[in-house]
């Protein structure tokens, strides 16, 4: 449990460009969220967490640090994935990122 929370703290996000997807490796596995990129927009379509982590903030986390390379990046965020929509849903501090009319 300890090396578990160990791997957490510092999540670093590698962008896969050829596979259109958002990674981060931990252990002998790899989480992802898959994404389509147009007009200065990033579609994020599924997130996939490997059962193997165990540990229930990791989602987030992996999340906020996506959400944070798309702000810095000067692009828009459309969250089709219901989890990465929700998440934006119940944290206001993201809504800048989506693009004008965009709801959720």
């Amino acid at each position: 449990m300890q090396s578990d929370f160990l791997i957490m703290i510092d999540i670093n996000i590698e962008n896969n460009e050829f596979l259109r997807q958002f990674e981060v490796k931990v252990s002998d596995t790899l989480a992802r969220i898959e994404y389509a990129e147009q007009e200065r927009k990033i579609f994020l379509t599924k997130i996939h967490i490997p059962d193997t982590i165990k540990d229930k903030s990791f989602e987030e986390k992996f999340i906020i640090k996506v959400l944070e390379f798309i702000e810095n990046k000067n692009l828009r965020v459309v969250p089709t994935s219901p989890r990465i929509a929700s998440f934006v849903r119940k944290n206001k501090a993201y809504k800048h990122l989506l693009p004008v009319g965009i709801k959720l």
